[in-house]
């Protein structure tokens, strides 16, 4: 699942690809934002995981799960 996050008074927004379904990430998003979490804490696939003030959210995109990737590396 790609997931893009826009920070306040950031030019560059986080883009992950995250192992969790949309539901999970929209609940984790709504704890956020409601204040039952202070922060929105996210794993991609590769290990790292992110870490962003509730109150600096902008925006969160949940996007379609990646099927299958294109090019050199899918070998």
């Amino acid at each position: 699942m790609e997931v893009k996050i826009g920070v306040q008074h950031s030019p560059r927004e986080i883009v992950l690809e995250s192992g969790l379904a949309a539901e999970e990430v929209e609940r984790a998003v709504a704890d956020a934002l409601t204040g039952k979490a202070p922060v929105l804490t996210l794993a991609d696939d590769r290990g790292r995981k992110v870490i962003v003030p509730a109150d600096r959210l902008a925006y969160v995109e949940i996007g379609e799960p990646t099927v299958r990737k294109v090019g050199f590396g899918a070998m």
